[in-house]
This record gives C-alpha cells, sequence and structure tokens, in this order.
C-alpha cells in the first residue's frame, strides 16, 4: 500500500503541492532589498508562510513493511532523541513567538513551532504503528533565556537538516526503506529546508536591527552558539548528537565512505536549496565546512 499524506482539498489551490518545491515569487525590484530592510522581512517571512502544506498527520497511510525493513526500522538507535528534538524545537519556537513583538516574524515563527509540533506527530504515528520501543519523555520546560534558546535550536538544525538531507537520500538510494516510507517523511524534510532558511534571514535581519550598542553582543551570541552546535554534532562536546554524520551513516548500514557521504550531503543540500527564492540567504556554515572536512575525510 502506497503511503501518502493526504492534502485538504478546500487548501489545495493556493498551496505548495506535497510532491513539488515551493518556489518564492519574484518581487517587482528584484536584488533592490538590502539585509534588515522591511523587503527583508517580507520575503523571508512569505517564503514560509506561503508554502504552508497542511497535511495531517493522523491521515498518513502507513506502509506494509518486509519482515527485514521493519527489523531495520525499529533497530535504529535515534528514536527516543529524535522526539526529544522536536518536543523542544516547538517549545523554543512558541516562546519566542511569545515575546516578538513584530506581527509578521510572529506569525511565521507561529507556524513553525506548529510545523515541528506536527513532525512529533509524525514521528508519534510512526512509532505506533509499527510497535517501535520508546520510553515517553518527560514534558520539557524550556528556560527563561527565550532568544537564547531559539538561536541555539536554529543553528542546530542548520547543522541537522544538512546531514538529514544526505541520509534521506542515501536511504532513497539504497533502498534501506521501501520507497513508499520514505516518500512519507518527504514534507518533513523539505519542511527543515524552509526552516533554516527563515532562520538564517531572521539572524541577519535582527542582526541589522539591532541598536548600535547591542550588536557585538548579538553577533558574539551568533558566534559561541554556532560553535557550540558545530562542536557537539563533531563530537568534541557533551550531546546528543555527538558526531552526527558519523553515527548517522552508520545507523543506516550502508558501505559508503565519510567524503561519499559528505559529497551527498553537499548536493542534496544545493538541491533542496535551489528552490528557494535566490535572493534569500543561505545556511553556509555547514556546507563550507563540509568541504574543508572532506579533505581530510578517508
Amino acid at each position: 500500500m502506497q503511503a501518502t499524506i493526504r492534502i485538504e482539498a478546500s487548501r489545495r489551490s493556493h498551496l505548495t503541492s506535497s510532491a513539488e518545491p515551493y518556489r518564492s515569487p519574484a518581487i517587482d525590484r528584484p536584488n533592490s532589498f538590502k539585509i534588515g530592510s522591511d523587503e527583508h522581512k517580507r520575503l523571508f517571512c512569505r517564503m514560509l508562510l506561503d508554502s504552508f502544506d497542511p497535511y495531517k498527520p493522523a491521515l498518513i497511510d502507513w506502509p506494509q513493511l518486509a519482515p527485514d525493513a521493519l527489523a531495520r526500522l525499529t533497530g535504529l538507535p535515534f528514536w527516543g532523541i529524535a522526539v526529544q528534538t522536536e518536543d523542544r524545537a516547538s517549545a523554543h519556537f512558541v516562546a519566542m513567538a511569545k515575546e516578538t513583538t513584530d506581527p509578521l516574524i510572529k506569525e511565521a515563527l507561529e507556524l513553525i513551532a506548529f510545523e515541528e509540533a506536527r513532525h512529533r506527530r509524525v514521528l508519534d504515528g510512526l512509532i505506533s504503528h509499527y510497535g517501535i520501543k520508546n520510553t515517553e519523555p518527560e514534558p520539557y520546560v524550556p528556560s527563561s533565556r527565550t532568544e537564547w534558546n531559539y538561536m541555539s535550536t536554529g543553528y542546530g538544525e542548520c547543522f541537522d537538516s544538512f546531514f538529514a538531507f544526505g541520509l534521506f537520500e542515501l536511504a532513497r538510494r539504497s533502498g534501506f526503506f521501501p520507497p513508499e516510507l520514505v516518500e512519507t517523511f518527504e514534507p518533513v524534510i523539505r519542511e527543515e529546508s524552509r526552516h533554516i532558511t527563515f532562520f538564517v534571514n531572521w539572524a541577519a535581519y535582527a542582526q541589522a536591527n539591532k541598536p548600535l550598542a547591542a550588536k557585538p553582543w548579538f553577533a558574539l551570541k551568533r558566534l559561541y552558539l554556532l560553535a557550540e552546535n558545530g562542536l557537539s554534532r563533531a563530537g568534541l562536546t557533551k550531546g546528543d548528537q555527538e558526531d552526527f554524520a558519523k553515527n548517522g551513516k552508520d545507523s543506516v548500514g550502508v558501505d559508503i565512505n565519510l567524503r561519499e557521504f559528505i559529497d551527498m550531503c553537499l548536493a542534496e543540500n544545493a538541491r533542496r536549496m535551489q528552490h528557494m527564492d535566490p535572493r534569500l540567504l543561505r545556511p553556509q556554515i555547514m556546507p563550507r565546512l563540509a568541504r574543508m572536512a572532506r579533505v581530510f575525510a578517508r
């Protein structure tokens, strides 16, 4: 049975199809805005809001898996971390939206919070349907450092999404999961590409609009959180997702060396980012670090 995510037909006419990537419409004066301007804000917020896909996790038609595919799925070690990550992300976006006074940015943040919570419901459905053993985590209560938490989550998603793009393609090419199951998660992966594009543009917009005295601290905070998330993913500091690239590809169980995997991540990142409006900023740190790491990868 083919896995599908049913879309509300009444809203289908003006929303992006689940089978087609979002492409931002052109504005009247291409390349005329500057980072931090109202045009910049409208562009990165509308990119997110206008590409909303109203699929419902409860209507996912999960495919029947052969015994070997089911064993591979239930044997993956990261379902608990995935659930916790979505809970934390949703809580951080909700908190940030509550403290945001700009109506358009607030609306965009609320939508991301909804989509992150919906990712959690997708995972819940998969875990329940296939009988995956998973302990329900304790309810997450974020600290009062709202902007700090939000930015840490944003940079973390930039790192994780880069590798997730490659892992998703690796699973598809290798047949580790059946095509129907891979296709089921395509809307989730596509949403993450929208989220990280929104975040890097939000960070640049916020930097440009901070008072002069606050600009250096905000820039240092960006640099610190970027480095902290990067070191955690590289396994150099303690974190839930240490050595994400190696552990992730090893979990898929495909014989591919790290350099080939990095190439796959770079190609998939470029493919997914090319559908965004070319005037928007893209996450650049991870692709640059990956190219450097590729030189030394065995």
